[in-house]
């Protein structure tokens, strides 16, 4: 679980980081900062895919085409479950309670502690790290989320005070059971089924997505192609 606790860290360090500097960020250093997420992310998804395509043409060509219409289908899945549509009501929840606290400062800790929870933790990139982290043991969509939650976290400290920063610890229970049960059940049942391939590469092409939104090259409904990770496997089940 080091990637949940990595995330942690970050929201405690961007809490500690807004306590102390009361200047927000320059423009130019956020655009920076939001350009380097933008590119590690990228390359992470994109690492996850091809390391997990196989090595052979057609080993390869296949797993490829499993992936892209599990990501087709399970964004329609996405759809008719409404995942963006219960996101965004979420998100919205959060930003009433911080655009609240912005027009009578300061706000009450307990709606920042509230709306830092729905934000960090309602993050489709924070589930796309739990899967990775618990599928392959690597953390580096974690680290992209630790950075964003800092940088998030350090504006709201100064709307809020320093209770927001304990939103940290339900962040590491949610993110951190969930790369458990990944770790210890998913996974295995996928590796001995040949089948966690797919869903690594999967979780590669959802996180190139995420990508585009950070560029704010395009507005993608991220929630809703999370559920590709679970027809991944159930396509290179039916493909044999």
């Amino acid at each position: 679980m080091n990637g949940a606790f990595l995330n942690t860290l970050g929201i405690l360090l961007g809490a500690l980081f807004g306590l102390i500097r009361r200047t927000p960020l320059a423009a130019r250093t956020q655009t920076y900062f939001r350009a380097g997420l933008g590119m590690f992310t990228f390359f992470a998804g994109a690492r996850l895919v091809v390391e997990n395509l196989g090595s052979g043409f057609t080993t390869g060509l296949k797993r490829l085409l499993i992936t892209l219409l599990a990501v087709l289908l399970g964004f329609w899945l996405g759809k008719l479950l409404r995942l963006q549509s219960l996101s965004n009501g979420l998100g919205r929840r959060a930003g009433r309670l911080i655009t609240a606290a912005q027009a009578n400062p300061p706000g009450r800790p307990g709606a920042g502690l509230a709306a830092c929870v729905v934000l960090f933790g309602a993050a489709p990139l924070g589930w796309l790290g739990a899967v990775e982290n618990g599928c392959t043991g690597q953390y580096y969509l974690f680290a992209a989320k630790a950075l964003m939650d800092a940088l998030a976290m350090a504006g709201l400290v100064e709307i809020f005070g320093w209770v927001p920063a304990l939103s940290a610890f339900p962040i590491f229970g949610l993110f951190g059971l969930t790369t458990f049960l990944c770790q210890r059940y998913a996974a295995p049942f996928c590796d001995t089924h040949q089948m966690l391939d797919s869903v690594n590469a999967t979780t590669g092409v959802a996180a190139c997505a995420v990508s585009l939104v950070i560029f704010e090259v395009r507005k993608v409904e991220l929630a809703n192609y999370l559920p590709a990770l679970a027809v991944a496997p159930l396509l290179e089940w039916l493909w044999r």
